[in-house]
């Protein structure tokens, strides 16, 4: 009874007069279109200004999620998993103008056009059993079209069958060609393709989704632990369709096709969120464009999860415990060096410091640790941000890359100046970012004074533990890596199942080489002397190198010598 009473109170005319109250529409634009209702339009009031061009769905919405006491979610922007979506039957969806988001516990959450609805929310409970029902707004158009997108989930094929409009843009697009591609776009075949992919390379644990053209269409690909698997190809008339959905999801110029553009969007799966990073690169067939996806719901890894051997782990701790200096972290793109970082920090007492970061994402959002964006646009980069919380009383502060000289003088003048600074280079050894900041021309007595450590890392894809098996290695191979004949060396590889789909691996773990500054390698570094003979002197001292810290795991039945040697060389 109270809900109808609330709903009573809250009918077109008290829509239309809040909307007037709030200055979104007029006085006479209201009168207008309540007479448009009085002449047989079956419209709601908030759908008629809208047609009539006195209101924006955006501006309708944010008044009615007020209304309703609930927030609104705009469904064209929501990837849902195909699992979350069996929970309510098809009919009962279409009923009630209604479908399910997530399961949360015992925590349902629903899109409703109409969250007042109560018989609608009793019946939901009676046939999922779940005793909390959370109703978020959302339009009823976009429900329906939801409704229509998942519940026919079909095959890749059915749904290329499905789309038999082809718009092909010239150099010069015309602005119809444009809205029309744009309108396409919007259809249920075109989303169902779009979300399948993303749903596909989710299960498949992609960390990349790469869609690229040529002649005959789109060739789709995964990255999965690190390397690139094709997994299907894409007919030529979804090619335009297709990319404009994604840019469409990501806030980008669907109009824009000469220049490469960066846009991003977030989609939740049940209880996991998955941030997707999208970036367009023009081609001479079309627009290359690649889908990174980042699980939020993983959590922080431990640094005790990270692969570390022991002794590694605890000379890793020791220079993070440190109160001042710079620890340096190498490797190329993809190797992990990020989720160090942030294990780092992690690990480290934000209680009693101020922890500062400049990201550029910001990948993790850490508890009582101040993360900063970087936006280039603005001239907010890596060496402008950093000259400036220098002056907020940081104790730790960790900054995303080092790619230039100015960035490197400031976080090197940090660390001298009482503060630890954690950060990354793109090289390929440790030894070689010592070098690689003289390249930068800064002055060495600056680095030897400055330095705690390097790591350098990479990442090598694990044995499936489902088809694991041990074989005899092969002598040429004990010969390559100095190991004893005569011993009984144990090797494993993966047979290869379902699992793993048929590669022998599934999932990776991390290698690491630590180089400790010590008085000999300071004076090394003041004597200008090369990373190789840095290296042969960090070796002598104990260090392991990359390639020995991928055979000791190929040793433990972790990996395989072939992946070591792939990776490490």
């Amino acid at each position: 009874m109270i809900m109808e009473r609330i709903r009573k109170e809250y009918s077109n005319k008290k829509l239309g007069e809040i909307l007037v109250g709030q200055g979104i529409i007029t006085t006479q634009q209201l009168e207008k279109a309540l007479k448009s209702q009085q002449k047989g339009n079956n419209k709601k009031i908030g759908e008629i200004l809208i047609e009539m061009g006195a209101l924006t769905k955006e501006e309708l919405y944010q008044v009615l999620q007020h209304i309703y006491e609930t927030e609104y979610v705009d469904l064209t922007k929501l990837v849902i998993d195909p699992e979350i979506i069996s929970v309510i039957p098809e009919k009962i969806a279409l009923q009630f103008k209604l479908i399910p988001l997530s399961v949360d516990k015992d925590e349902l959450v629903i899109a409703m056009a109409n969250p007042f609805d109560v018989h609608a929310i009793d019946f939901v409970k009676g046939i999922t059993k779940k005793n909390k029902v959370k109703c978020v707004l959302s339009d009823e158009e976009d429900i329906i079209n939801t409704i229509n997108s998942y519940y026919k989930l079909g095959e890749y094929d059915d749904i290329l069958n499905k789309l038999d409009t082809e718009v092909i843009l010239k150099e010069e697009e015309r602005e119809e060609d444009l809205r029309e591609l744009e309108a396409i776009s919007r259809e249920a075949p075109v989303i169902q393709l779009v979300n399948m992919l993303i749903v596909q390379g989710v299960k498949d644990r992609a960390s990349d989704i790469h869609l690229e053209p040529n002649e005959k269409g789109i060739l789709v690909r995964f990255r999965i632990d690190g390397i690139l698997h094709d997994i299907r190809n894409l007919p030529f008339k979804v090619k335009s369709a297709i990319v404009s959905r994604i840019k469409i999801l990501s806030k980008m110029d669907i109009a824009e096709r000469r220049l490469p553009q960066d846009g991003g969007f977030q989609v939740q799966f049940g209880s996991k969120e998955v941030d997707i990073r999208v970036s367009t690169i023009p081609t001479i067939y079309g627009e290359k464009t690649v889908l990174r996806l980042l699980d939020k719901s993983k959590g922080l890894i431990e640094l005790e999860q990270l692969g570390f051997s022991t002794p590694q782990l605890n000379q890793f701790k020791n220079m993070i415990n440190k109160s001042y200096g710079i620890i340096l972290i190498t490797g190329p793109t993809g190797s992990g060096k990020t989720t160090t970082l942030y294990a780092a920090l992690n690990r480290m007492d934000y209680k009693q410091k101020n922890i500062i970061t400049i990201e550029d994402p910001v990948e993790y959002k850490l508890n009582r640790i101040n993360q900063i964006q970087i936006l280039p646009k603005i001239n907010l980069n890596f060496a402008n941000a950093l000259r400036s919380i220098l002056r907020q009383d940081p104790d730790i502060v960790m900054v995303g890359e080092i790619r230039d000289r100015e960035t490197a003088e400031i976080a090197i003048q940090a660390a001298l100046t009482g503060h630890l600074v954690l950060s990354t280079l793109h090289t390929n050894d440790a030894a070689s970012a010592l070098t690689r900041l003289v390249d930068m021309r800064i002055e060495p007595f600056l680095i030897s004074s400055s330095v705690i450590g390097v790591l350098a890392q990479r990442l090598v894809r694990v044995i499936c533990e489902k088809c694991k098996e041990e074989y005899p290695p092969p002598p040429e191979i004990l010969k390559e890596l100095d190991l004893d004949q005569n011993n009984q060396v144990k090797l494993y590889r993966g047979a290869g199942c379902p699992l793993c789909k048929d590669t022998g691996y599934y999932g990776r773990t991390s290698i690491y080489e630590i180089l400790e500054l010590d008085e000999r390698i300071r004076s090394l570094i003041l004597s200008k002397t090369s990373s190789d003979i840095i290296k042969e002197e960090s070796i002598k001292k104990g260090m392991k190198t990359l390639r020995e810290s991928g055979l000791e795991k190929a040793l433990q039945g972790i990996t395989t010598i072939e992946e070591v040697l792939r990776v490490a060389g």
